[in-house]
C-alpha cells in the first residue's frame, strides 16, 4: 500500500467517524480530492487507490492533466472562474463550485445553452466578507435567488464556503452552521431544494461533517504539501 493510498483510505475513516458522531450516514458524505499543482503521477497513485473525485482551481491546469487520466473519472473546479474560460471548462466538469456572482451565472447560463448542457454549481458564498475571496454575500445571494433560478441551464446543487483559515478547527465551525442555516432558509424562500454543501477542507473537513457537509474538499492530507508546479 502507497501513502498515497493510505491517506486516503485514513480520510475515509475519519469521514465515517465524524459521520456517525452527527448520526449521519457516511455514505452520504463524498470525498473530493484536491489535485492542485500535483502532477498526473501522483494524482493517478490516487485514482489507482479508487479516488474518482478529482477538484482542481485553474481551468487551465484541469484541462491539462485531465486527457491524460481515465475518462471515468469526475472533474470538479473548485477555483474562482473567469467568464472568458467558461466556454473551454463547461464541457470537461461535473460540478462548479465556485458560482460566485450573478453576472458569472448568466455567462455559465448562456454559454451552456449554446453548447447544449446543463451544468451542475454550487453559488459560493464569502461569509467573512474577506476581501481576498471571492463570493456572493448573504444578503446578496437573498436579492440574487430570484434572478438565479431564472436561469434554465444551471442546476444549482447547493452552497459553498470557505471559511477564513484557521489551524484551530472549531474556529471554522461557525460558518458552516451559517452556510447549512442559509441553505435552509434559501430553500424555504426560493421554494427549490439545496441538497449539496461544499464544505471542509483538509484541517476542518470532520467539523464541516458534523454541521451538515455532503462533500469535503481534501488535498494536502492525502497529497501532502502543496508543490510549487505542475
Amino acid at each position: 500500500m502507497n501513502d498515497i493510498q493510505e491517506r486516503i483510505e485514513n480520510i475515509r475513516r475519519r469521514i465515517a467517524a465524524a459521520a456517525a458522531r452527527s448520526g449521519r450516514d457516511p455514505a452520504s458524505i463524498e470525498l473530493l480530492a484536491v489535485s492542485k499543482t500535483f502532477p498526473v503521477e501522483t494524482i493517478r497513485e490516487a485514482v489507482e487507490a479508487g479516488q474518482l473525485l478529482l477538484g482542481e482551481n485553474k481551468v487551465q491546469e484541469l484541462l491539462a492533466k485531465a486527457p491524460q487520466l481515465p475518462a471515468k473519472l469526475q472533474w470538479h473546479l473548485i477555483g474562482h472562474l473567469q467568464s472568458n474560460k467558461v466556454r473551454k471548462i463547461l464541457p470537461h466538469v461535473k460540478f462548479i463550485h465556485s458560482i460566485d456572482s450573478l453576472d458569472l451565472a448568466r455567462d455559465v447560463d448562456r454559454i451552456a445553452a449554446e453548447l447544449g448542457l446543463h451544468p451542475q454549481v454550487y453559488l459560493e458564498v464569502n461569509l467573512a466578507a474577506e476581501s481576498s475571496k471571492h463570493g456572493f454575500s448573504a444578503e446578496k445571494l437573498r436579492s440574487s435567488l430570484e434572478d438565479l433560478y431564472a436561469l434554465r441551464r444551471l442546476e444549482i446543487q447547493g452552497l459553498m464556503c470557505i471559511p477564513p483559515f484557521d489551524a484551530d478547527a472549531a474556529k471554522s465551525r461557525p460558518y458552516f452552521v451559517q452556510l447549512r442555516e442559509l441553505r435552509d432558509e434559501l430553500e424555504k424562500t426560493g421554494g427549490a431544494p439545496l441538497p449539496l454543501l461544499s464544505m471542509g477542507m483538509s484541517h476542518d473537513f470532520e467539523v464541516a461533517i458534523e454541521e451538515g457537509a455532503t462533500i469535503v474538499r481534501v488535498g494536502s492530507a492525502i497529497f501532502g504539501g502543496r508543490q510549487a508546479k505542475v
